[in-house]
């Protein structure tokens, strides 16, 4: 079924038509093709036959060339070439979306446009929910920022990736290198056992919330566990150490501060129904807690990323 374009692509005074592979004609202006396109240019500049000698598909007047693009990618690619004052770029929220148009854009040479799309890999509701595949949009494409972020959205995930189409983009060094930095990142936050860093935090206002069997003029009727023992002697509740047992774990497939926050219900949980004087105030210093052990962990991981050989480097 042929259908027109919505505006600004169907404007009386245009002077050629794009058809969509899904048979969409667009009605544009070769000038704004021309400016954003060397490809367009080149093109336009050739001699043009005549509308009755070409042999091209005619519509209302006008040559119709055909492109392997659907609708839906020629229509945000187009944006992108027109005018502000004719048309906003494109909102590319869709990690698909953001493929198919930096695909075309490489394929018509619109190399600023290309960069304007890869801008769009750094969408945080795209690198939460397909970081693989942005990265490998990103490394195929060598975007060296772009990359490092998704990279770093990754860690958030177990180490090895999903099966993605785009993963064809990137050499076996690519992916090699990405797993490397997750191994590596994994192996950082290790070090965080000996929690010097808890130590640090809490060298002002003190820890008694965890390690003080009177607190809050309550006793503590939580088993205490000798699996983590603090400078002072003192012991905590079991719940904690069991949200830290598992805590360290998960680290290990997940090197992300996220992986922290996410055992922060269950431990409020178990605490809850352990002890009235935990329940009393958990939720506040475990929020408290886990954004720290949060910090140390992305801390972490950032040096490792300034040290590592470049994610998106290609001999």
């Amino acid at each position: 079924m042929f259908t027109d374009a919505p505006s600004p692509f169907d404007h009386p005074k245009a002077d050629i038509i794009l058809r969509s592979s899904d048979y969409v004609y667009f009605r544009v202006f070769r000038l704004f093709l021309s400016l954003a396109s060397p490809f367009f240019e080149a093109m336009f500049e050739l001699p043009q036959p005549s509308v009755h000698d070409s042999g091209d598909e005619i519509k209302d007047g006008l040559v119709v060339i055909p492109v392997t693009e659907d609708s839906r990618t020629l229509d945000h690619l187009l944006r992108f070439c027109y005018p502000s004052t004719l048309a906003e770029d494109p909102n590319l929220e869709d990690l698909t979306d953001v493929v198919q148009v930096s695909e075309a854009a490489r394929k018509y040479s619109l190399e600023l446009i290309e960069k304007k799309v890869g801008n769009a890999l750094g969408n945080q509701a795209i690198l939460e929910k397909e970081p693989f595949r942005a990265f490998a949009v990103a490394c195929g494409s060598r975007m060296e920022d772009e990359t490092r972020t998704a990279a770093r959205y990754t860690l958030r995930h177990p180490l090895m990736p999903p099966k993605v189409k785009e993963l064809e983009l990137i050499t076996a060094i690519d992916l090699r290198q990405l797993l490397h930095y997750h191994a590596k990142c994994a192996d950082a936050v290790q070090t965080l056992t000996s929690l010097s860093w808890m130590e640090y935090h809490y060298r002002a206002t003190g820890d008694r919330w965890l390690t003080d069997v009177y607190h809050y003029g309550e006793h503590c009727d939580c088993p205490r566990t000798n699996k983590y023992r603090f400078k002072d002697n003192s012991t905590p509740p079991d719940w904690w150490a069991e949200y830290m047992d598992a805590t360290w774990i998960a680290l290990r497939d997940r090197p992300s501060g996220t992986t922290v926050l996410n055992g922060l219900d269950e431990a409020v949980k178990k605490a809850r129904s352990r002890c009235s004087r935990c329940g009393y105030r958990v939720l506040e210093h475990m929020t408290e807690f886990t954004r720290v052990f949060a910090d140390a962990v992305e801390n972490l991981t950032t040096e490792v990323g300034h040290h590592i050989r470049k994610l998106s480097h290609r001999d």
